[in-house]
């Protein structure tokens, strides 16, 4: 395991080169295609879609990372967590339920910027340059609004029927948190093993570092699609 660190780097560097910026808060064209041709409650299909969104959606996975890097705790896990699902389903029910959205590219520069946001609080980079430590847990919450917005921007541009729209999107929801437990799983597991090497404090800066420059690559990709649209 002692190469975990920098396969954990590597890996962040892939979603950088060859993950499709688009995808940060897309919904596939197969799922796009579906949403728009069904109506009626089918609360199994949409927690399928939400689940799926989520465990694809390489932006919501890397801020996860950056929230529970240096949480060893589950409790302390939990409470973050919590944090970030509260305000992820409150702005996406209230934003499709209320047809209210914020234009995709710049809430997607936001979320990019929560991903550099949290890179540079592990890094302990506020405390050195300001002498103060931000409320970790609020930040949570508010970046938790932002990746809402997201997805209910997307899904309010792919027009969703308004016969048993709040199931759907309740069901919706639920599959997002359950992809949201899987995606932590996940990294949890992995976090486990590199945690108990000597090399992981000394990796722990480099995947930062690389998580950071994924996060200014994904606000650059989409103010510039902002300007250019």
């Amino acid at each position: 395991m002692r190469n975990l660190g920098i396969a954990l780097a590597a890996l962040a560097a892939w979603l950088i080169g060859w993950a499709p910026p688009a995808l940060a808060h897309a919904v596939a064209e197969g799922d796009k295609g579906y949403i728009q041709e069904v109506s009626g409650v089918l609360l199994l299909p949409f927690m399928y879609l939400g689940a799926k969104h989520m465990v694809t959606g390489y932006d919501h996975i890397l801020f996860l990372l950056g929230v529970i890097f240096f949480l060893y705790r589950m409790k302390h896990i939990a409470i973050y967590v919590s944090l970030f699902a509260l305000g992820h389903s409150a702005t996406m029910l209230l934003g499709v339920y209320f047809d209210f959205g914020i234009n995709s590219y710049l809430i997607d520069a936001i979320i990019g910027g929560s991903i550099v946001y949290k890179a540079l609080d592990n890094l302990g980079a506020f405390q050195r340059w300001f002498g103060v430590q931000p409320d970790t847990k609020l930040a949570t919450l508010v970046f938790g609004l932002f990746h809402g917005f997201g997805l209910a921007s997307k899904i309010i541009d792919y027009d969703i029927a308004p016969d048993g729209l709040l199931p759907n999107l309740l069901a919706f929801n639920v599959g997002v948190e359950v992809g949201q437990l899987l995606a932590l799983a996940a990294i949890l597991i992995v976090m486990g093993f590199w945690r108990r090497t000597p090399s992981f404090l000394h990796h722990a800066y480099t995947a930062n570092v690389v998580m950071m420059t994924a996060g200014f690559v994904l606000v650059g990709y989409q103010l510039t699609g902002y300007f250019m649209s």
